[in-house]
């Protein structure tokens, strides 16, 4: 498949996901490296997931945990620190691996792990663990969701301050990510002509997404979502592995 049109649905899904159709995102990337280095197809959606994004902080402005924030974020931005540093030393392999590992350990938490009837607390030590791995996998992946939700999720917060929270603390990360992918030359050579084409798919999917958040039921969508996840994870772990192994 033509690669403008494979970086146009991961654009329209990035979109869908800011829509209301969270687990979309996840898929975005990895579908991606099936075909290019991880790295280089985030740095492409990285605009997509930045002009989105503010379009979910309008949409939570006025919802959102502010002690939460306050811990979390800088966490995430020093993830984000961590992983500039490390990225342009890592193999592609490494990177292919990790991409299939942060979807593969995302379908099986989401599918055993066991529910919990403790609720936690904004917490000083937690905030700054799953922020800083926040961080790196959204550098790396934009795979950050499952890491920040593993925080968050057991909190049991209002729906809208949940989403609020997700929506202002990535908003920020993803824009602290434009300098970081400069600085390891990754926004070298980009096709901006076609950076602006992704990013006004991305805005139409995002009133795709809340039409279709209206529409399908919950469980059907996230089904179908987590066995794609599931799949390319598993394809990129293998590709990773035997290229590791100089298979």
């Amino acid at each position: 498949m033509d690669q403008t049109i494979l970086y146009l649905i991961a654009a329209l899904i990035v979109g869908m996901s800011k829509g209301g159709l969270a687990s979309a995102a996840a898929i975005a990337v990895p579908m991606l490296a099936l075909f290019m280095n991880p790295v280089t197809a985030a740095a492409t959606l990285l605009p997509v997931y930045v002009v989105t994004d503010w379009i979910g902080v309008w949409l939570f402005r006025k919802d959102f945990s502010a002690k939460n924030l306050l811990m979390f974020t800088p966490a995430l931005l020093f993830g984000v620190v961590l992983a500039t540093v490390i990225t342009p030393y890592t193999p592609e392999p490494v990177l292919l691996a990790f991409t299939g590992a942060i979807g593969l350990w995302f379908c099986l938490r989401a599918w055993f792990g066991r529910g919990s009837d403790h609720v936690t607390k904004p917490a000083l030590v937690p905030a700054l663990f799953w922020g800083t791995l926040t961080g790196v996998a959204s550098f790396i992946t934009h795979s950050g969701a499952p890491p920040a939700q593993a925080y968050l999720l057991p909190q049991r917060l209002p729906k809208l301050k949940f989403a609020g929270t997700i929506a202002i603390s990535f908003a920020i990360g993803n824009l602290a990510k434009l300098p970081a992918y400069f600085a390891i030359g990754q926004l070298d050579g980009l096709n901006w002509g076609l950076i602006v084409a992704l990013a006004a798919t991305g805005i139409i999917g995002t009133f795709i997404g809340r039409w279709l958040t209206v529409k399908l039921s919950d469980t059907h969508y996230v089904r179908v979502i987590q066995g794609m996840l599931f799949i390319l994870s598993v394809i990129l772990l293998i590709k990773g592995g035997m290229a590791l192994i100089g298979a």
